[in-house]
């Protein structure tokens, strides 16, 4: 009996969800930083276990919007939480529900999708401290399981996979068995200087870039050509992102080749090129232009 089914990855931002992605499926496919918000796009991971598929679908972190690119996040995180068979919401397991979390449980009671309450960086929390917040979480939805996991060490993964299979519907499978992420190869190369970045610059600076690949090719020496676009909002910060004598273009483009290399799999020459287009964050027509954040509604 084949089981297939979409899981919505959701909660605030910061939480652990895109962490929480690459650990299930095994890769690398979402970036990762200490900053809240980091997740801008719709990143779908496959896993194949056996007769059960899990098609993941990570989120950006429901948060209060201060731009057009924060509405559409939003939205889409609302939409999310409705199309898909089953969800987990993720939370830090010692910190009690806030407006988020109870947003997101009233949209999922009024889609009747049914959840299972993910409690994460249980490494770094007492076990007494999480008892009160499973507590509190149950009262307030009737969640299918709770699971206390840590998505940095891999503690709890199989248990969370286990109570997600009793929940998908039997289903033939929509995926390869090989095949770790729709995302396009182009996207996760971009995604991947822009993460190097958001580690790399002061506060303010990384929620106003944005990286496009303009060239994704194979040379006839069979090295990968890839050439990215950083677009930032404001004079100023160009400056910033290239670094004295080039120093932050420089030490970003070198971690990014290595793991690009890493993910697929062959010498990568990469290019970097910065440019300014003022208050981007709050054009729409140039959000859709971009088409790199998500296919949902625009």
């Amino acid at each position: 009996m084949k089981k297939c089914g979409s899981i919505s990855i959701l909660g605030r931002p910061n939480v652990g969800k895109s962490t929480l992605l690459n650990t299930l499926i095994g890769e690398k496919i979402a970036i990762v930083t200490p900053k809240p918000q980091t997740t801008r796009n719709t990143i779908t991971g496959i896993l194949t276990q056996g007769d059960t598929q899990f098609i993941f679908v990570d989120t950006p972190g429901l948060h209060k919007a201060q731009n057009r690119l924060g509405d559409r996040m939003n939205s889409y995180v609302y939409e999310t939480a409705k199309g898909v068979d089953l969800a987990f919401l993720v939370c830090e397991a010692d910190k009690m529900p806030g407006r988020p979390e109870k947003i997101l449980m009233q949209t999922l009671a009024e889609n009747d999708i049914p959840a299972i309450l993910v409690l994460n960086k249980v490494d770094a929390v007492v076990k007494e401290k999480m008892l009160p917040v499973m507590a509190a979480y149950a009262e307030l939805f009737p969640f299918k399981a709770l699971v206390p996991v840590s998505a940095q060490t891999g503690d709890g993964i199989d248990v969370l996979l286990a109570e997600a299979e009793k929940l998908l519907p039997e289903g033939e499978h929509i995926f390869p068995e090989d095949e770790l992420t729709d995302q396009p190869e182009r996207v996760l190369a971009a995604e991947l200087v822009r993460e190097k970045l958001m580690r790399m610059l002061k506060d303010e600076i990384p929620y106003s870039l944005t990286c496009e690949c303009e060239r994704f090719a194979t040379r006839e020496d069979g090295v990968l050509e890839i050439n990215i676009l950083i677009v930032c909002d404001k004079p100023s910060h160009k400056s910033i992102v290239i670094g004295r004598n080039g120093s932050v273009l420089k030490e970003a483009g070198t971690k990014a080749r290595a793991d690009m290399e890493k993910l697929f799999g062959t010498t990568v020459f990469l290019q970097l090129w910065v440019k300014v287009k003022e208050d981007w964050l709050n054009n729409p027509n140039f959000i859709n232009e971009m088409d790199i954040f998500f296919d949902g509604p625009k």
